[in-house]
């Protein structure tokens, strides 16, 4: 049900999809950050700095309130905010994708009405060859 939901609206499925990510991301972020951010110098210190930090930074806004001092904390920065760039870049088409749909749905309509008067002059010129040579 769920890959047929995906391959029907691609653009829900790809928002979906891209919400569940940045959600995972988020979390994950924010308990490995806290694990690794440890010391008396990391300014991590509890489970809100660290979901605040990883909201923050996958959103790419970074205000600098909170930051990893570590080696490992950055590289899970680093990766946050490259996820961060594409996650935003699929919300995006996702919008773009919702602004378009009933204009091709509009053009679907025009296509299936002119796929039909085409047949029926198709029809009709048939006929209208039979009456003339009368095969």
């Amino acid at each position: 049900i769920l890959t047929e939901f995906v391959l029907k609206r691609r653009a829900q499925g790809a928002f979906l999809a891209a919400a569940l990510v940045s959600i995972l991301l988020v979390v994950i972020g924010s308990i490995a950050v806290l694990q690794i951010a440890t010391g008396p110098e990391a300014n991590i210190k509890t489970a809100q700095d660290a979901v605040w930090w990883a909201v923050v930074t996958i959103t790419t806004v970074g205000f600098g309130d909170h930051y990893p001092v570590s080696l490992g904390g950055r590289i899970i920065a680093t990766l946050l905010m490259v996820a961060g760039v594409g996650l935003f870049g699929t919300f995006s088409g996702f919008v773009a994708a919702w602004f378009l749909q009933p204009l091709a749905e509009k053009r679907q309509f025009e296509i299936e009405s002119l796929q039909m008067e085409l047949r029926r002059l198709r029809e009709l010129l048939e006929r209208r060859r039979r009456e003339i040579f009368g095969c």
